[in-house]
């Protein structure tokens, strides 16, 4: 047993250079560092007067080997070279050799499949190293072997199923992961087919597509275990079940807020060697209610007023491509539309953190690991019907006129917005930063706006305030007013004719739209509440520092 965790260390050759190779079972980790220093141009004459005067030990020391090292974690394959390779000093011989592929961090965040091949004399050798290498991979067992994967074909600019197939799919194969690919032929193909698909044969399901093709293949998750677990959805304040399953997203649409979220690009290699080395975050859902009865869950953003508008009205112009969101967010901003209503919300005054300070969430965040460890805890408690002390949090009402009201469960940062709507915002926290922007000056809400793409603190404004919060709810007035009993029937009958918000009429039910992670709620009166770590992605968050 001992022998099996002593490192493996070898001189083998890469191209025409004589390596030390070691493959370090405890570390675990495969490295290999050149014995012989590289020589440039015009360095032969130098070495040969370096060594007549005794000094070529010096010479070595300016010219350090580089050692490269690679985690067993990072590993994607490794194969057997069919290929004889000849040099001009070993032309006569045949040599052995293997190829590791592994994931490279190339510029900010983005990663990409390297290969280094490795070659001797000894064919044993060769083969001792390639099943060593392949004994350590097999005990990584957080990765996939057989994917569920959906294609939409028609998301961004409709070059999903090309994207998969010609970057993600080889890929794939190199890791020997299994696939089944449904490309969708309509709205809602996804999650219609989870709730009938046999789950227990696939690792994860992946996602080919914009933010729409995952929250359809997130619902059709989320809700297939709350169909086996005979939890009604429709019920606010049922816990729900965790789904099991990670969800792995191939950025192919027009934004891709969420992958940009989790990973720190919208790059479908990066997005592909994160689920290959099997990659886990857990991630918030926040789920819709009107009524008391189920509307969406939601990832990212939930937008009424300014976001809603907008959305409304790109709608009208989905002939204009992704462009339409700059004209409807141009025309929405001329229009300068505020609605009255309350907020009420409860605090999560035990959580580490504030949507204010710098403490971004990236990988390996310190707040979301203490809400696991909160999260493990309580699902035993609840397994074991023990009685569960809910941290009650203050419940705060706001009444007013308001600009916008924005529920971020994450940064919501995208390449148009680096630092999002709320940069402090936690992906796995079991909370939701709610930004309130008052009725404002087109000028005041402008600089608001523009704070969405500099480094200045979007929240020092007098008339924005934000709160990190457990659960919401929102009431329109004129939703206030139809519950008052008996209110003034002429009025009320007047409201129904008139479109337009006319002070002399008493018409004040000019309302918005709740944009759901880019899709539409026509309920203006909401009860949000967060479900902490309710799924799981194939990424790791944010790397602090990603080398270049």
């Amino acid at each position: 047993m001992e022998s099996a965790r002593r490192p493996l260390v070898s001189q083998l050759w890469v191209k025409n250079r004589r390596n030390e190779a070691v493959l370090d079972p405890e570390r675990p980790a495969l490295s290999w560092k050149e014995l012989q220093p590289k020589s440039g141009r015009g360095l032969c004459l130098a070495r040969v007067l370096h060594r007549a005067r005794g000094l070529i030990g010096r010479l070595t020391e300016q010219y350090p080997s580089v050692c490269h090292s690679v985690p067993i974690s990072e590993i994607i394959a490794v194969e057997t070279e069919q290929k004889r390779y000849n040099s001009d000093t070993w032309q006569k011989f045949n040599h052995h050799a293997f190829t590791v592929h592994y994931a490279q961090r190339a510029q900010k965040h983005c990663w990409r499949c390297s290969a280094v091949t490795f070659w001797c004399k000894d064919e044993e050798l060769c083969h001792q190293w390639i099943q060593a290498i392949k004994k350590l991979l097999e005990l990584q067992t957080s990765r996939p072997k057989h994917l569920l994967v959906y294609i939409n074909p028609y998301g961004g600019k409709q070059q999903g199923k090309q994207i998969y197939e010609q970057k993600v799919a080889p890929l794939f194969s190199l890791a020997s992961i299994t696939t089944d690919v449904i490309v969708t032929e309509r709205a809602n193909h996804a999650k219609d087919d989870l709730f009938e698909v046999n789950l227990e044969k696939y690792d994860g399901v992946i996602s080919v597509g914009g933010d729409g093709m995952f929250s359809e293949v997130m619902h059709g998750l989320i809700g297939r275990m709350q169909k086996d677990s005979s939890i009604d959805q429709n019920n606010p304040s049922a816990p729900l079940a965790p789904c099991n399953l990670r969800i792995g997203i191939i950025p192919a649409g027009s934004t891709d807020c969420i992958c940009y979220a989790t990973v720190g690009i919208n790059d479908p290699v990066t997005s592909a060697l994160h689920i290959i080395i099997g990659d886990l975050q857990h991630m918030d859902v926040c789920s819709v209610h009107h009524n008391n009865t189920f509307l969406k869950y939601s990832v990212s953003l939930l937008g009424y007023g300014f976001y809603g508008d907008v959305l409304k009205d790109s709608e009208k112009n989905r002939w204009m491509g992704p462009t339409r969101y700059d004209f409807s967010g141009f025309k929405t901003f001329l229009s300068h539309h505020y609605y009255e209503g309350t907020v009420s919300f409860q605090q999560a005054n035990q959580t580490l953190g504030s949507p204010r300070d710098k403490s971004t969430c990236q990988s390996g965040c310190y707040i979301c690991k203490q809400s696991t460890q909160e999260v493990e805890e309580k699902r035993k408690r609840h397994h074991y019907n023990l009685e569960e002390t809910e941290d009650d949090g203050d419940w705060k009402v706001i009444r007013g006129k308001f600009m916008a009201i924005n529920a971020a469960n994450m940064s919501c940062a995208c390449p148009r917005s680096p630092k999002g709507l709320s940069p402090a915002a936690h992906l796995a926290a079991g909370t939701i930063d709610l930004i309130l922007v008052r009725r404002c000056s087109r000028l005041n809400f402008l600089r608001h706006l523009v704070r969405h793409k500099n480094q200045d603190d979007q929240f020092d404004l007098a008339f924005v305030e934000v709160y990190r919060v457990k659960t919401f709810l929102f009431t329109p007035k004129h939703s206030e007013n139809e519950d008052t009993d008996n209110k003034d029937v002429r009025k009320k009958h007047f409201n129904q004719i008139c479109n337009g918000n006319h002070s002399s009429c008493g018409c004040n039910h000019v309302n918005s739209i709740w944009n759901c992670d880019g899709e539409a709620l026509d309920h203006a009166a909401v009860e949000v509440r967060v479900h902490c770590q309710l799924i799981k992605l194939f990424a790791r968050g944010i790397e602090e520092d990603s080398k270049p």
